[in-house]
């Protein structure tokens, strides 16, 4: 039959390359040894793999994490229980961390993305040299106690410089380490709003009414104190200010 021997007509010169070709190209930088590429189910499940642990990847290597859980303990300290609500402390902390990290970012830019993009970079260098400005970033944001921890657990030789220390080790000690500045942080600012609960107890035990909630009663006046201070552009400042 006529149609049975019909041929599909080639692809023209300038078409886009099918998804399994795109996919070799791109693992091939990755794979420099000869031999048959990876199958297509294969790369595309080392994809959704790696873009499921991208986000966690990210979010652990910049300053997300001391943000939003200053802003969750800032939210327990005032006595609020969903206000400001989950998504505005998590977008609030998202753009704070882009505004922390804009110098990281740029670097990231310059070396790693315009080379690729442009073609004079493979992938493999891209991302090796995106790395090493996170790594410079995480380095000065982490303690010399956390990681001589994490070093001595991992029986690592003792390092020159901070450009030694590989990402297994580094990855844990500055996690810890941005943990423990938040809790530092979040006690600081649970002071003043514990000072007032305590006087508003005090008075409401004085005055025999132990059955009203000390809480209800605070809570204007912590909104309040934190309002007269200016106090969201006071933190906002000072958490931008502690990655100096």
């Amino acid at each position: 039959m006529a149609w049975a021997q019909a041929q599909v007509p080639p692809a023209p010169a300038g078409a886009p390359a099918a998804i399994p070709g795109a996919l070799d190209r791109a693992f091939s930088s990755l794979s420099p040894g000869e031999g048959p590429g990876l199958s297509l189910s294969l790369q595309l499940l080392l994809v959704m793999g790696l873009l499921t642990i991208l986000p966690s990847l990210i979010l652990m290597m910049t300053s997300f994490t001391r943000i939003l859980v200053v802003l969750a303990i800032l939210r327990q300290a005032l006595g609020l229980q969903q206000s400001p609500p989950n998504q505005v402390l998590i977008g609030l902390s998202l753009f704070l961390s882009l505004f922390v990290m804009a110098p990281t970012l740029e670097q990231v830019n310059a070396r790693a993305i315009v080379p690729y993009s442009n073609g004079t970079m493979n992938a493999e260098q891209a991302i090796a040299n995106a790395g090493q400005e996170f790594h410079k970033f995480m380095v000065r944001q982490t303690r010399e106690r956390d990681l001589t921890m994490f070093a001595q657990m991992a029986n690592a030789p003792r390092f020159r410089s901070g450009e030694e220390i590989p990402f297994s080790i580094l990855l844990p000690a500055f996690v810890t380490s941005e943990l423990k500045t938040a809790f530092q942080i979040g006690f600081m600012l649970f002071l003043p709003f514990l000072v007032i609960d305590l006087v508003v107890s005090s008075v409401l035990m004085s005055l025999g009414m132990m059955m009203m909630s000390p809480m209800i009663v605070s809570l204007p006046f912590k909104l309040l104190l934190f309002v007269l201070v200016d106090g969201w552009a006071l933190l906002m400042g000072s958490l931008a200010a502690s990655f100096g």
